[in-house]
């Protein structure tokens, strides 16, 4: 059994993804970031860093935070979707750090500046809306190459779906008109019965599985 630790950002998308791909039963603990729950002792023990996602693996006790890193950890755990050849990892993991490093932090601050700051600041706003075009064309001349990300199906696209869908939609309205190869894999991901799970974190579908901080 995996705890699993979300608030439903986009970060948290990915572990919801991953685990129903990898089949891995779970449970779902919500963390009420406006109410200050991330700085509870009880999370702090599990996340130091007091952020969203993060697991436990109830099966060895450990404890996994940072969105990537619980990709990762699932992965080795099953054997599914990091491949294990030396070239392919290579390749799912700089593309999965690609997400970590820019996709997120990136589409992350054009978002805070636009929506979120208490002042406009136009150099802000348009720095990081540059620079998250740049990173979805970046993206689409690689799937230009590839069905997926990588190459195959992995944490890569699971990684990066959550933050581009997000990115796409009312909240920062970034136009995939110039990026019909991203259009062409956003339609393939949205197809896979796992990713339409994970994307609907905090459904009815999930009352079931829904526990508290412990």
């Amino acid at each position: 059994m995996i705890d699993f630790y979300t608030a439903g950002t986009p970060n948290d998308y990915k572990p919801a993804i991953m685990l129903e791909e990898i089949g891995l039963p779970y449970s779902i603990h919500k963390v009420d970031i406006s109410k200050g729950d991330q700085f509870s002792p009880e999370y702090i023990a599990i996340n130091p860093n007091s952020k969203i996602p993060a697991i436990i693996d109830r099966d060895t006790d450990i404890s996994v935070f940072e969105s990537g890193a619980v990709l990762i950890y699932l992965a080795e755990k099953t054997g599914k979707l990091l491949p294990t050849d030396p070239a392919e990892r290579a390749m799912v993991m700089g593309w999965l750090m690609f997400q970590m490093a820019s996709v997120g932090p990136m589409f992350g601050q054009f978002g805070h500046f636009r929506n979120a700051a208490p002042e406009k600041i136009p150099y802000a706003i348009e720095r990081y809306q540059k620079e998250a075009t740049r990173l979805l064309k970046v993206l689409d001349r690689q799937l230009a190459k590839t069905t997926y990300i990588a190459g195959d199906y992995s944490i890569a696209d699971i990684a990066t779906y959550p933050w581009v869908f997000g990115a796409t939609g009312p909240y920062l309205e970034i136009s995939l008109d110039e990026c019909l190869n991203v259009q062409r894999w956003m339609e393939a991901m949205q197809a896979r019965p796992a990713v339409k799970t994970g994307m609907s974190l905090f459904s009815p579908e999930f009352d079931s599985k829904l526990g508290a901080i412990a």
